[in-house]
């Protein structure tokens, strides 16, 4: 178990227009969404999270506009075990780590996965990562979602890339295949939220968190499309619940795909490998942001895995096919 020990951390965050009316604890946990509720309302209570300069009270309401900061001392402890786990590095230094995490691969401990995460191997690969909030895991990617991930290797660096994240100035690219052919590329603007009934799953929500995502064709298939994704916000599922909010979920999502599909006349080879593929067509191919240090910026890209590649292989040999029939 690790030791307590304390840091320094100062943090501010500008609420937005559609924050207004919302309570200042509920703001908070959006925009510093890197710390607990509850750490967040002890900090608002002692009067190190303020607003505009000023104490204020966790159920105060706010206009929007406000400056919220934290100056506090943030004492950090992470009590997961040590696990040796293969972590694709593919770039670290003093500051940083970037890992290309592969299908199948927790983030965090949770609820049926209290072990084997990501985070148990970041501690065995690096030890000090004990004293970060979360081992210095600054975003998440699903377990079954492919790519690039970024982890912090000192406070600084964390406040540092949390501070991108929030400001989005930190570039995250996906590709991903959709059941469906779009016309066209375009945008999702709309907020995102617990599902009303399911409180498994997210949903495009009235009084959801705002959620922006940009996305372009890369190549379409007689009853698919590989696409390109942009990220603008970073909510739970975005992509997933996004896609399938425009009616093009993404193949083998098993949450929000729905019923198999596949285009008539279909080649066995294509419906094995749609059948197969059983998980969501996703990965995070490129990332980019500035360094924490040297304030270079620094772009990363992950080649697709081996299933995606072999997913698209058999879309181009099923239109391959289809040109050749008489």
């Amino acid at each position: 178990m690790g030791q307590p020990t304390t840091d320094k951390i100062q943090l501010s965050a500008r609420a937005a227009p559609e924050h207004a009316g919302q309570r200042l604890d509920q703001v908070a946990a959006e925009l510093f969404d890197r710390f607990s509720r509850s750490r967040l309302q002890h900090w608002i209570k002692a009067g190190t999270l303020t607003v505009n300069g000023k104490q204020a009270k966790p159920k105060d309401k706010l206009m929007g506009s406000e400056e919220l900061v934290i100056d506090a001392e943030l004492e950090i402890e992470v009590d997961d075990a040590p696990q040796a786990i293969d972590l694709p590095v593919i770039y670290q230094d003093d500051d940083l780590l970037v890992i290309n995490k592969p299908a199948g691969l927790v983030v965090h401990p949770a609820a049926g996965h209290h072990d084997g995460t990501l985070l148990n191997g970041l501690l065995h690969q690096d030890p000090g990562l004990n004293n970060l909030p979360r081992a210095g895991i600054v975003h998440r990617l699903d377990r079954d979602t492919t790519g690039l991930m970024v982890v912090a290797r000192t406070l600084e660096a964390h406040t540092s890339l949390v501070a991108q994240l929030q400001d989005k100035s930190l570039y995250r690219e996906y590709e991903a295949v959709t059941v469906g052919v779009m016309t066209s590329g375009g945008m999702v603007d709309a907020p995102i939220g617990r599902h009303p009934q399911d409180r498994k799953r997210q949903a495009v929500v009235e009084g959801g968190k705002p959620a922006v995502t940009h996305y372009r064709v890369i190549k379409r298939y007689r009853g698919h499309t590989h696409i390109r994704v942009q990220l603008e916000t970073g909510r739970t599922h975005q992509i997933r619940v996004h896609m399938t909010h425009i009616r093009y979920p993404l193949v083998g999502d098993p949450v929000y795909s729905g019923r198999l599909k596949l285009p008539a006349g279909a080649t066995p080879a294509l419906r094995e490998a749609i059948q197969g593929f059983r998980r969501q067509a996703l990965h995070a191919r490129k990332l980019g942001l500035i360094h924490p240090t040297s304030g270079e910026y620094m772009e990363f890209e992950s080649p697709l895995p081996a299933d995606f590649e072999a997913l698209l292989a058999s879309l181009r040999a099923d239109v391959a096919e289809q040109a050749e029939r008489p």
